[in-house]
């Protein structure tokens, strides 16, 4: 599982490539290919610069994928049954599954970033995450105040995406409908919902002239939550979650659905190990993105 915006932190993966030869080696070759120092970024921020949208997409998706590679090499039995990742992370379990190269993917998630920044900077948008509500009420909700469902996380944690206006009326009368807590997220805009249509735009173009590889082990997409194996349909699924909703909680009861018990986090905050535990406890997640957490999931993975 691969994380997505929102889980990025300074100091991400720093001690990983002050031990490992194999992180530096991919750090190095992603700051060449973007002509500027993400490294840097990743471990010195400031915070407010790796938050911004074109730069925290890249850091998640590289240091993703480092994390996977440092996992591979010290694991060399590890058999992989799927790759899923949220949001953006979708892009690192493509890459990570052999769907694109690493170059290809971090091109796409460069422009994916950029693309997503200039669509913030052309309304005012925000979102919300609402805990404790059924989904047929949020959705009602989400409809009388002109706003979209832009992530389905869990049982009883949705969030919804859109204007300014539109999020403050959903947190105003949230309550009313059987949502228990709705809070404002601390996000630069409107994810997932229809005002990143001239991002999706952008994206489709770059998608479309883009070759697509069968993935190795399956990976399922956000927008449908199903696996995705054609070029076209990755292609249109990629395309279509920039505005869709990312249908986790359904992503991850998939791979449950086909006798999957273990899943591994790859990625800052343990947001999606938290998720787990709501999707389904009798699963077991693990999750690392430094050296301690890494030696933490080597030990448990050998315990098992």
């Amino acid at each position: 599982m691969f994380a997505g915006q929102g889980a990025q932190t300074v100091g991400m993966g720093r001690d990983l490539a002050e031990r490992f030869e194999s992180v530096r080696d991919l750090f190095a070759r992603a700051d060449e290919q973007l002509g500027f120092s993400l490294t840097q970024k990743m471990f010195e921020g400031p915070a407010a610069e790796l938050t911004r949208t074109s730069i925290c997409q890249p850091a998640l998706y590289v240091h993703g994928l480092a994390c996977l590679e440092l996992l591979k090499s010290k694991v060399p039995d590890l058999e992989v049954a799927g790759c899923a990742g949220l949001s953006l992370g979708e892009f690192t379990a493509h890459a990570a599954a052999g769907t694109f190269s690493f170059e290809t993917g971090l091109d796409l998630v460069a422009k994916r970033g950029v693309f997503m920044e200039e669509a913030t900077s052309q309304v005012e948008g925000s979102m919300a995450a609402l805990i404790g509500g059924e989904e047929a009420d949020v959705r009602a909700l989400a409809a009388a105040c002109d706003v979209d469902v832009a992530n389905l996380n869990a049982p009883g944690q949705i969030v919804v995406s859109g204007k300014k206006e539109g999020i403050a009326q959903v947190i105003a009368v949230a309550q009313d409908h059987g949502i228990r807590i709705a809070q404002e997220l601390d996000v630069a805009g409107a994810y997932h919902s229809r005002l990143m249509m001239p991002a999706q735009v952008k994206l489709a173009e770059v998608l479309r002239g883009t070759d697509f590889q069968t993935p190795a082990v399956p990976v399922v997409c956000n927008f449908e939550a199903r696996e995705v194996s054609g070029a076209d349909e990755i292609r249109q699924t990629l395309e279509a979650q920039v505005s869709g909703s990312v249908r986790w909680s359904e992503s991850i009861q998939h791979f449950i659905g086909k006798g999957e018990t273990l899943f591994i986090e790859l990625g800052p905050g343990r947001v999606l190990a938290g998720l787990m535990r709501r999707i389904d406890r009798n699963a077991k997640a693990l999750s690392f993105s430094d050296v301690e957490s890494f030696e933490k999931t080597l030990a448990e993975l050998s315990a098992l």
